[in-house]
C-alpha cells in the first residue's frame, strides 16, 4: 500500500478522468458564469462588456430583498421539518423495542423516489381551497379556519416550503438514521448501567457524536432552501405576483423569459456566493473545536 500512494504517476492516472470529468461538468460552467456576468449578453448575440453594472442593477433589483426572504423562510422550513422531525423518526426507528420498523423506513423514504411533479401535484388538489385535504382536516375538526394556500402572499411560500420538505424528509432521515446506527452500542449500555434514560442518552451521548452528519444535513437543508425551484414553478409559477420568487426563480425569469443571460448570470453568481459562505459558516459552527 505504502509503494501504491507513493508512485505519484499511479495517483494521477487514477485522479485524472474524474478531474476532467469535474471540470467539465461543474468546474468550467461554474468559470464561464463568472466570466458572463460582467457582460449585456442575450444568450445568441455579441456580447458586450459591462464591468459591474449587472452587481449594481441586481443590488437595486426589487425582486432581490423577496428572493433572499423566501430563501431564508423555505431553508427555515426544512431544517425544523427534516432535520428537527427525521431526527425523532431516526431515534424512534433505531430502537429495537419499536415494532415495523421496517415498513416505516420504507413509508419514509417513498416520497423521495416520486416525481417532484407527481409530488406538487397531489398537494395542489391537498390545498384547493374548496375541497382540498388541509381546509376539510379543519373543518372536521371544528375550526372555521379556511386558507387559500397557494394564493396567499404570507403563506403560500411556506405552503410550498412544506411541500419540498415532505418529499425529501426521507433522504435527510436515512442521513440521520444512519447516524445513529453507527454510534457503538456500548456508550448506551454504559449510560443506562449510570441510570440514565433513553432520551438523556440520546441528548448526551447520540446527538454529539453525530456532529458531521448534522453538519451535512444542515448544508443540504439551508443551500437547498436557498436554491428552491421547482415547487415555485409548478404550484405557482412564482405568484401571485412576484411573492414567491427565489434567487433560482430570478435567473429562470432573467434567462429564459427575458433573455438577459448576462444579468442572470450575475444572479447565478451571487447564488454562488451565497451557497459557499452558508458552508463555510455551517463548518466552522460544527468545528470540532467548538464542540470540545
Amino acid at each position: 500500500m505504502k509503494i501504491f500512494f507513493s508512485n505519484k504517476t499511479a495517483i494521477a492516472l487514477f485522479v485524472l478522468p474524474s478531474l476532467l470529468l469535474y471540470s467539465i461538468v461543474v468546474a468550467y460552467p461554474v468559470f464561464q458564469t463568472f466570466y458572463r456576468s460582467f457582460f449585456d449578453w442575450d444568450g445568441l448575440g455579441d456580447a458586450k462588456f459591462i464591468e459591474f453594472q449587472n452587481f449594481v442593477m441586481l443590488a437595486s433589483d426589487p425582486l432581490l430583498l423577496t428572493s433572499l426572504k423566501n430563501g431564508i423562510v423555505f431553508a427555515a422550513v426544512l431544517v425544523i421539518f427534516q432535520i428537527g422531525l427525521g431526527t425523532i423518526l431516526a431515534l424512534v426507528c433505531a430502537d429495537p423495542k419499536v415494532k415495523g420498523r421496517k415498513i416505516l423506513k420504507t413509508g419514509y423514504f417513498i416520497p423521495v423516489v416520486l416525481s417532484v411533479t407527481v409530488v406538487c401535484q397531489l398537494w395542489i388538489a391537498m390545498y384547493d381551497p374548496s375541497n382540498g385535504l388541509i381546509n376539510k382536516i379543519f373543518h372536521l375538526i371544528g375550526s372555521s379556519y379556511q386558507q387559500n394556500w397557494l394564493t396567499s402572499p404570507s403563506v403560500s411560500i411556506i405552503a410550498l416550503a412544506v411541500v419540498n420538505a415532505w418529499q425529501y424528509m426521507g433522504y435527510q432521515f436515512s442521513l440521520l438514521y444512519a447516524g445513529v446506527k453507527s454510534i457503538p452500542e456500548q456508550y448506551f449500555e454504559a449510560a443506562t448501567i449510570d441510570g440514565c434514560s433513553k432520551w438523556a442518552a440520546h441528548r448526551k451521548i447520540t446527538i454529539p457524536l453525530m456532529v458531521e452528519t448534522y453538519k451535512f444535513c444542515f448544508i443540504v437543508a439551508i443551500t437547498g432552501g436557498i436554491g428552491a425551484f421547482a415547487q415555485m414553478a409548478i404550484m405557482t409559477g412564482g405568484g401571485p405576483g412576484t411573492t414567491n420568487y427565489t434567487l433560482t426563480f430570478m435567473i429562470y425569469r432573467y434567462g429564459f423569459s427575458e433573455n438577459a443571460y448576462g444579468y442572470a448570470c450575475a444572479v447565478s453568481v451571487l447564488l454562488v456566493l451565497i451557497s459557499l459562505a452558508v458552508t463555510m459558516v455551517i463548518n466552522r459552527a460544527f468545528g470540532s473545536e467548538k464542540l470540545a
